[in-house]
């Protein structure tokens, strides 16, 4: 037997197709999962890390499927991986470009790429050269137009997850009967989606008083300065460099005292071993996956409320779908922030009247979607 067919399960949502693909020439590995496409063609984003696996890859295309129904966009759930070992931008170009050559026949009616962990605009413009076609990916750099002018790309880089995150965490503080202006936050990761995420908290009064990457990071209970921060970014240093509060290991920071954890790195960062740690009183899922089901089970029983990542970071996702419409950057973030806001407050408000968990709650919701949709093809 497959040792897929023992991680990846197969039920009535999926998956359609589980792909494998291999180019001796260059050593490039690379898996697509299209997990659900009766709302639409599948979609998700290609991430490039040296430990993605199919089953990976197979769990978060699942997730995809869920996030777009409840977003309520004709998209439905599919992810890619490419195995990446590092290397120059020549080397990761003829990756990307390999991978996208090798999953073409998929493109477009069943499966649409994006950016993920690793990729970005620059990616997704490699991506889309390689198989001759704008509609192939979203995320691409807003300079890269359609030949009439229109159509441009809505980058990643604009930030539309984490400013959806933002609008998500500040529905949950509000529910949980907390003043957003006194509320603490810790932010695991500071990539595109930490970033956002605290750009736009602090622009609603949150205290932001931890922020780590990989390397590590700072720690100050009166909040950090966000300016500093950023400039450390810029700088392409890690917040493990902020001249000021405490300087904690990466790990630590899901021990904090804070009101908010916004796990915003890699999946599973929350696990077996720190789950026990955590003070928060609110975790709102940044990244996808970060912690098994079974453990988001555990925090709702002890009275931590969990705000789930394909409720809360679908900003990516709805901003997708409004390049795919071919938006203007400003009709994107006024659709993130209504669909964002509509999906946080119908989940979070059914959950705290019936004391379900979330997740139970917005599986419901998305469930009832695609199954609609499904009978409706029957017919």
């Amino acid at each position: 037997m497959n040792l897929n067919e023992k991680i990846i399960k197969k039920d009535k949502y999926g998956p359609e197709y589980v792909i494998e693909v291999y180019d001796s020439s260059i050593g490039m590995e690379g898996f697509l999962v299209i997990d659900n496409t009766v709302l639409g063609p599948g979609k998700g984003g290609i991430r490039m890390t040296l430990g993605v696996t199919s089953e990976e890859v197979y769990r978060l295309a699942r997730t995809m499927t869920w996030k777009n129904a409840l977003a309520g966009i004709p998209f439905g759930g599919a992810k890619a991986g490419i195995v990446w070992k590092g290397g120059d931008d020549l080397l990761k170009k003829q990756f990307v470009q390999s991978f996208a050559k090798a999953i073409k026949p998929f493109l477009i009616k069943k499966y649409i790429a994006g950016p993920d962990v690793n990729t970005g605009e620059k990616e997704m413009q490699w991506f889309v050269e390689a198989v001759g076609n704008l509609r192939a990916a979203t995320g691409k750099p807003s300079k890269l137009c359609h030949p009439s002018g229109e159509r441009c790309g809505l980058p990643h880089e604009l930030g539309s997850t984490g400013f959806g995150v933002a609008q998500a965490t500040a529905i949950a503080i509000k529910m949980k009967g907390l003043d957003i202006k006194q509320t603490t936050v810790a932010i695991e990761g500071f990539g595109n989606v930490g970033e956002f995420t605290l750009r736009h908290l602090v622009g609603m009064g949150a205290k932001i008083a931890a922020v780590t990457d990989r390397s590590g990071g700072a720690y100050d209970k009166n909040g950090l300065d966000e300016k500093t921060l950023l400039r450390l970014k810029q700088q392409k240093k890690s917040p493990v460099e902020y001249p000021g509060g405490t300087k904690i290991k990466t790990a630590q920071i899901f021990g904090l005292p804070v009101d908010v954890l916004i796990p915003a790195a890699v999946t599973d960062s929350i696990n077996e071993k720190n789950k026990k740690e955590i003070k928060a009183k609110i975790i709102v899922e940044g990244s996808n996956i970060p912690m098994r089901e079974s453990i988001e089970e555990e925090f709702f029983r002890k009275g931590i409320l969990v705000v789930p990542d394909f409720v809360a970071n679908a900003g990516g996702v709805i901003s997708s779908y409004a390049e795919y419409r071919g938006y203007s950057h400003e009709k994107m973030f006024r659709l993130v922030e209504k669909k964002i806001k509509n999906a946080t407050t119908a989940v979070l408000k059914q959950s705290l009247k019936e004391n379900r968990n979330p997740r139970e709650v917005a599986m419901e919701m998305a469930v009832r979607k695609v199954e609609e949709k499904t009978e409706k093809r029957r017919k």
